[in-house]
């Protein structure tokens, strides 16, 4: 059985499909639905695109609901529940600061400007009733760039399961969803970058299956008089975070691990104590270089 890598672009970001299979052109043909499965994920929720379900809720926002199919409305589901366990730091409503933070360019938004933008913030606001949404404000805007890719990690892989791939991952830009172990039973190593050494790993984790992922400062920033600011942004501040450098949890879903990442992020200080609670695996790196873990994570 041989290990064929897939590679290709999705999500703006470098994703790959690896399976192990005995034929070459099995593990192509099956990759491909998989790369598809993603690409619809993409086209359905993408903001870039007007014709998706999410651009259609956000023009609708302060005039009328939008009635949801079936998959929405459970994303959308999820996201509420994500909302009430990070008590309101996971708000998909969020996304509106990108109008004020640009992180191509070294620039503070104007107080007056950030303020603005906060009024068009507050998931508790929305309104989910029978398979609809109502955002209550013109301007308010709806992301699911919070969770998407982990989303079509864990779906892609899923469909890879169902052809009957019992060895080998998917990788969105990252976001690693792993199907099974290698042909020989040994654990797939996955790499955690070192948030500040670009190239370097600050550690490698063993997978036989379950997703990761990790948010980090280091992805999309900027720095200002020494201070970094990430893109990492408090929905009630409109702040970056500053507290972690970079954040990694290994869970049964991509989804839910990247989900735990992103919440012990927002909760700065409190983001500890958080992912102790989860009873998942997790390796964090605070902002003075500090490696905190869970007492069953082993690195490299």
């Amino acid at each position: 059985m041989e290990i064929y890598k897939i590679p290709f672009r999705a999500m703006a970001c470098h994703c790959e499909v690896v399976i192990a299979m005995q034929s070459k052109d099995d593990a192509h043909a099956i990759a491909q639905k998989a790369i598809a499965e993603v690409q619809r994920i993409e086209t359905k929720y993408s903001r870039y695109r007007e014709d998706s379900i999410v651009s259609c809720i956000n023009a609708a926002a302060g005039r009328e609901a939008v009635t949801c199919d079936d998959e929405t409305w459970s994303l959308l589901k999820y996201a509420d529940s994500l909302y009430q366990v990070s008590d309101g730091l996971f708000d998909i409503t969020s996304g509106v600061l990108r109008r004020v933070w640009n992180f191509k360019v070294p620039q503070i938004p104007a107080g007056q400007d950030l303020e603005q933008v906060l009024e068009l913030i507050g998931w508790g606001g929305v309104r989910l009733e029978e398979q609809r949404i109502q955002l209550p404000k013109a301007g308010m805007e709806i992301d699911f760039g919070g969770f998407g890719k982990e989303y079509a990690s864990d779906r892609a892989a899923s469909l890879i399961s169902h052809q009957g791939v019992q060895h080998g991952y998917v990788n969105l830009g990252g976001d690693i969803r792993v199907i099974g172990p290698k042909p020989d039973g040994q654990a797939w190593m996955m790499g955690i970058q070192d948030p500040r050494k670009k190239g370097a790993l600050t550690a490698t984790i063993p997978m036989l299956a379950g997703g990761l992922a990790t948010s980090g400062d280091y992805e999309r920033y900027f720095e200002v008089n020494g201070q970094r600011y990430c893109h990492v942004l408090n929905p009630r501040s409109g702040q970056p975070v500053s507290h972690w450098r970079s954040v990694s949890v290994l869970a049964p879903l991509a989804v839910v691990a990247g989900n735990c990442t992103t919440i012990a992020m927002l909760k700065e200080t409190d983001g500890l104590a958080y992912l102790e609670s989860t009873g998942m695996r997790y390796l964090a790196i605070d902002n003075e270089g500090r490696m905190h873990s869970d007492s069953h994570s082993e690195s490299r």
